[in-house]
C-alpha cells in the first residue's frame, strides 16, 4: 500500500508539473481597445479573453485593457506594431498610416448588408483582405485576424429626405475626415463639422439640418428630441478589424492560430446578430419617441444616394476602384 501511495503521489506531482509547465509556456496576449466597458466592442474583447484559452487548450490567454487604458488610437497602433501591445481593434481607417487605401473597407455603400461586410473582411477567405494583410505584415509588423460588427449608420433630419435633391445646399453634420466630407457631398448636402458633444445644439438651432450615426448613438444622445425623421440608408456597415502583432502571432502554434481564427469568426457573426436585433428593437423604441422611419418601401431613393456617393468616392479616391470591384464580387 505504501508503494502504491508513493506512486500515486509521484504521478500527481508529474501532472502538476506538466500543468505548471503548460501555464508557464502559455502565450498571454495583451488586448487593447478604446471602447467603453458598456460597448459591444468590450463584449467582443471580453468574450475573446474567455474563449481563446479554451479554444487553444490553454496555449493562449488574453488580458483585456478597455477604455484607452494603454493609450489612445495612435498609441494602440504603435503598441501593436512594436509588440508592447499584442492585439487590438479599431477602424480600418486608423491603419491607413501603415497601408495606403485600407480605409476602403470604411467606404459608404461598399457592402450590400452586414453579412456581406463580414464576408468581405474575413481574413481566411476574402482575397482583398488577404492582399491588404500581406502589406500590413510587411509595413506594420501586424495582421488582421478577425473583425466585429458594430451596426449600420443611418441618416436623420428634421424633415423627410427621399433623395439627394432634398439635401441640396443644406448644411449636414459630417465627421471632420475626408471620407465623411466625400460622403456628405454625395448626399447632396454641404459638409459641416460638428463635435458630438455639440451636435444636439447644432441640430436644434439649425446650424445643421441632419446627421448620420448608428441608431444606438441616436437613441443614447436623445437626438429624437431635435430630429423628426430617420432615413434607413444603412450607408456604412461599421466593421472593426482585430489585428495582432506579427511576432506574437508567429510564436503561437499553427493549430492554436487556426483555433483562434475560428473562435473570432464565430464571435464576429454573434456581433452581427446582436447588432441586427438591437436595430429592430431601437426602431420600435424611437418610433414610440416620435421619430418617423423612411425606407425604400416608403419612398427612399436609396439607389440615387448610392450612385451619387459612389461617383463622389470615385472622384476623391480613384485608387480605390479595383478594391471596390473586388469587394462587390464577394458572395
Amino acid at each position: 500500500m505504501k508503494l502504491i501511495s508513493i506512486r500515486l503521489a509521484t504521478a500527481a506531482l508529474a501532472v502538476s508539473a506538466a500543468l505548471a509547465g503548460s501555464a508557464a509556456h502559455a502565450q498571454n496576449l495583451r488586448y487593447a481597445h478604446v471602447g467603453s466597458e458598456g460597448d459591444i466592442q468590450h463584449w467582443f474583447a471580453a468574450q475573446a479573453a474567455e474563449r481563446l484559452p479554451e479554444a487553444t487548450n490553454g496555449d493562449v490567454t488574453v488580458t483585456v485593457f478597455p477604455n484607452s487604458q494603454l493609450g489612445g488610437v495612435q498609441e494602440t497602433i504603435d503598441g501593436v506594431r512594436s509588440g508592447s501591445i499584442s492585439m487590438a481593434h479599431h477602424e480600418f481607417a486608423s491603419l491607413a498610416q501603415l497601408v495606403e487605401d485600407i480605409a476602403v473597407f470604411n467606404a459608404p455603400f461598399i457592402y450590400r448588408d452586414g453579412e456581406h461586410a463580414l464576408k468581405a473582411t474575413d481574413p481566411r477567405s476574402s482575397p482583398v483582405l488577404q492582399e491588404f494583410n500581406e502589406k500590413l505584415i510587411e509595413s506594420g509588423n501586424m495582421r488582421i485576424i478577425g473583425r466585429l460588427f458594430r451596426g449600420a449608420r443611418q441618416m436623420t433630419a428634421k424633415m423627410a429626405v427621399m433623395s439627394p435633391a432634398d439635401l441640396e445646399g443644406q448644411p449636414f453634420r459630417g465627421v471632420p475626415l475626408q471620407l465623411w466630407t466625400t460622403m456628405i457631398k454625395g448626399f447632396g448636402a454641404i459638409p459641416t463639422p460638428v463635435e458630438v458633444s455639440e451636435l444636439p445644439t447644432a441640430l436644434m438651432t439649425g446650424m445643421v439640418i441632419g446627421q448620420e450615426n448608428p441608431l444606438t448613438m441616436i437613441n443614447a444622445n436623445k437626438l429624437y428630441e431635435v430630429q423628426s425623421h430617420v432615413m434607413l440608408t444603412g450607408h456604412m456597415q461599421n466593421v472593426l478589424p482585430v489585428f495582432v502583432n506579427e511576432d506574437a502571432w508567429q510564436s503561437i502554434s499553427e493549430e492554436s492560430r487556426e483555433a483562434i481564427l475560428t473562435a473570432l469568426d464565430d464571435l464576429a457573426y454573434e456581433t452581427l446578430e446582436t447588432a441586427q436585433q438591437a436595430e429592430k428593437d431601437l426602431i420600435a423604441t424611437l418610433t414610440e419617441k416620435g421619430m418617423t422611419f423612411i425606407s425604400e418601401d416608403s419612398g427612399l431613393q436609396l439607389d440615387e444616394f448610392r450612385e451619387r456617393v459612389g461617383a463622389q468616392v470615385a472622384q476623391d479616391f480613384p485608387s480605390w476602384a479595383p478594391y471596390i470591384e473586388q469587394i462587390a464580387a464577394i458572395e
